[in-house]
């Protein structure tokens, strides 16, 4: 590595910036082509090996197109390993987390980079994000009934968290997150019952859609709470809704407002053997 890095990259993509200036701390060609060049901070929002959810930013960084941005890691020898090369856990003591962007040419160490998100791009995987956790809401709220006892985990609105207990994978794109639910032995066993759920799944449906478009009317504030500016900092979404003030655990970028949406919608598919559950959430933006 050109430079050791020995502190963690400082973000500014919480909070919706798209634009920054920083020192370029290290430069260093990839095996499979390219440069891996990481910046004091930034306000590029990485890919998470960990829970890849949302995708990388792109844009420019000095102007030289950014086509990747990922999380590497630094430990005590120095060397910088990116996604899953990363042999220990998030935040782990004792490592620098970084933000790294990926460019097909090289900046010099020291110098000082404007960097440029795609800020429509962002703005399309923020409205699909921000529309996964109201999905995940509603379709809590929804499935509540099914519940014949306490899972022993409720959500920020004290309903039975089926997203959370549930959930197998979770995507997003520019134009939609997809979240696939397990029903199997295990959530059978802390409680939930699956009979008759394709019959009902029209209904489930309609009553999530009315959810969601009454929170989407209703205009509410979004943020991301961050208990400070470093990559491994454990966010929260956040959003007044309502009922009340919901948050869930993450660390993607988000909407500031629902009223940035003209309408949010999911469409509920069950398989044929009832074992997996597929909602795709579709914004759409003003």
């Amino acid at each position: 590595m050109s430079h050791p890095v020995t502190t963690s990259t400082q973000v500014s993509f919480p909070a919706g910036a798209v634009e920054g200036r920083s020192t370029v701390l290290s430069v260093e060609p990839l095996p499979a082509g390219g440069y891996a060049v990481v910046t004091a901070e930034t306000p590029f929002h990485p890919l998470d090996h960990s829970w890849p959810d949302q995708p990388a930013d792109s844009g420019t960084l000095r102007g030289v197109a950014v086509r990747d941005c990922v999380t590497g890691a630094v430990g005590p020898e120095g060397t910088l390993l990116l996604g899953t090369d990363i042999p220990v856990r998030r935040g782990e003591e004792g490592w620098a987390w970084l933000v790294v962007h990926i460019t097909d040419e090289p900046v010099a160490v020291g110098a000082e980079v404007e960097l440029r998100v795609d800020a429509e791009r962002r703005a399309a995987l923020s409205a699909a994000h921000t529309g996964c956790h109201l999905l995940a809401l509603a379709l809590n709220e929804a499935l509540a009934p099914r519940w014949r006892k306490d899972p022993g985990r409720t959500d920020a609105l004290g309903h039975p968290d089926f997203d959370s207990l549930a959930m197998d994978s979770s995507r997003m794109d520019v134009d939609a997150s997809t979240d696939t639910y397990r029903i199997g032995k295990s959530l059978r066993k802390k409680g939930f019952t699956a009979d008759d759920l394709a019959a009902e799944l029209p209904a489930l449906t309609e009553a999530v859609n009315a959810r969601l478009a009454a929170w989407v009317a209703a205009d509410a504030p979004v943020r991301v709470e961050a208990p400070g500016p470093e990559l491994t900092a454990r966010r929260r979404w956040a959003c007044d809704l309502p009922e009340g003030n919901a948050s869930i655990f993450c660390g993607g970028t988000h909407l500031h407002h629902l009223g940035e949406l003209a309408a949010l919608s999911t469409e509920l598919r069950l398989s044929e053997d009832g074992s997996e559950l597929v909602a795709v959430t579709t914004p759409k933006r003003r």
